[in-house]
């Protein structure tokens, strides 16, 4: 028996920031980063509410650490908001999420996202880092009760944010579509996540901001797909090796995902041969299908400007390998091993970190 359950309020369009009115704030937490407490956004944002009294956690970083959340979450038990604002990428909802788990009470949390990425708008997932290792915190409670894609928080987004982005949201499709507990609400979602940021994204990178709603859109469809069905070894090998090299998660996604279609294929192949004629890539036989599919993310990639090994992302291959048994042993115990669709395995994992280092 499976389920799908998506208990997030979703709000999108230009100007769609206005619907925090709705949540009824009086005592309001913006958790966001530098940059949208210096521009002003995180204050507009605030106002946008109407809260009787507002406080800024403007801390967030990248690959949001234990320690952050620690300081965050003092924060949160000293001003005891009733509704925390997550505003930012993917580090600041992570961020977000984990001072509310570790707050405890009954806080509502509302997030906006100003990238097209992580879905984290819609899932269940927060992702701490400690001691360079990433710890994915999974827990029903840390789904926003309201999610607000707002076009106009998207559209300067830099051409490197559009791209690291954009594999984000289709290693979420692409791994949600074959995960284990993938059903057929879960396969639709994932399906048109995959098909839209597959054909926007050349334009959206191009600088043309009428399609980043779309992305947006994509983003957050891809994250209620994984969500429910999970994810695979691409997210297991790239939690850990960003854990340890500090590359950005979606640009790690596209140098790993080739090689994990190659991986997964003797189980996912008739899947991947139908994402891949959806999404326009064709194949008259399932095995030329997931070739398509293959050599179409990789030459996405490409146009996309994106690295296609870890030396290009300004990883030492020498020190991947140095570290490989670290490296192997921390995806291995990533629960998103666990709905790969096929078993994963010590030798699988180091089969994928020679596609993309190279043995030294």
């Amino acid at each position: 028996m499976k389920e799908f359950i998506s208990g997030t309020k979703i709000v999108c369009g230009p100007g769609a920031v206005q619907a925090l009115k709705d949540a009824n704030a009086k005592k309001l937490l913006v958790v966001t980063d530098p940059f949208f407490a210096k521009n002003g956004t995180a204050q507009r944002i605030a106002e946008a509410a109407g809260a009787e009294q507002v406080q800024i956690f403007d801390k967030v970083a990248p690959d949001p650490s234990v320690m952050l959340v620690a300081e965050g979450t003092a924060e949160v038990k000293e001003f005891c908001p009733d509704v925390i604002v997550a505003l930012g990428g993917g580090s600041a909802m992570d961020c977000a999420k984990a001072m509310l788990h570790f707050a405890g009470g009954q806080i509502r949390l509302v997030a906006i996202p100003t990238t097209s990425g992580s879905g984290s708008e819609v899932t269940d997932f927060a992702i701490l880092t400690h001691k360079k290792v990433k710890h994915p915190l999974i827990d029903s409670r840390l789904r926003p009760e309201l999610a607000i894609l707002d076009d106009e928080l998207v559209a300067g987004l830099p051409p490197s944010l559009v791209a690291d982005g954009g594999f984000d949201v289709l290693s979420h499709a692409l791994e949600a579509y074959v995960a284990q507990n993938a059903t057929p609400f879960t396969d639709a979602f994932a399906k048109d996540a995959f098909c839209c940021a597959f054909g926007a994204l050349p334009a959206s990178f191009a600088g043309k901001t009428e399609v980043r709603g779309k992305v947006h859109i994509a983003a957050t469809m891809a994250g209620m797909a994984f969500t429910q069905a999970g994810l695979g070894v691409c997210h297991a090998l790239s939690h850990s090796l960003g854990g340890m090299f500090h590359v950005p998660h979606g640009r790690l996604n596209a140098i790993l995902l080739p090689g994990v279609v190659g991986l997964n294929a003797t189980a996912a192949g008739e899947k991947y041969a139908k994402l891949a004629r959806a999404a326009g890539l064709g194949g008259s036989v399932d095995t030329i299908a997931v070739r398509n599919l293959k050599n179409g993310l990789i030459r996405l990639r490409r146009e996309l400007k994106l690295p296609e090994t870890l030396a290009q992302a300004g990883v030492d291959p020498r020190e991947v390998w140095h570290r490989s048994g670290e490296i192997v042993d921390a995806a291995l115990k990533d629960p998103c091993c666990r709905t790969n669709p096929v078993q994963v395995e010590d030798f699988m994992l180091r089969q994928i970190l020679e596609e993309v280092t190279g043995r030294v």
